[in-house]
């Protein structure tokens, strides 16, 4: 269970595609202890700050965000904000 936060500092094994990237968000879902809907914590793939003239990242990491997955794909004038 997480209790105060997401994660709660804890480190979870993210699977790898076949490229040998992580994916770019992570979706951990929580079960609600009374028995609803579970709670999903979404992480997007970041990269850390990189060094140098090139500016090449470091390495990644999975940022939270409270707000869940952003919506993808094209905004179509016809389909409104709500679908």
């Amino acid at each position: 269970m997480f209790v105060g936060g997401p994660m709660d500092g804890r480190v979870l094994p993210v699977l790898v595609g076949p490229t040998g990237r992580p994916p770019k968000y992570y979706e951990i879902p929580v079960p609600d202890p009374d028995g609803g809907e579970p709670v999903v914590h979404v992480y997007r793939l970041e990269a850390v700050a990189g060094s140098g003239r090139l500016a090449l990242p470091r390495g990644w990491r999975y940022v939270h965000l409270p707000e869940g997955r952003p919506r993808s794909g094209p905004m179509w004038p016809w389909r409104g904000r709500g679908a």
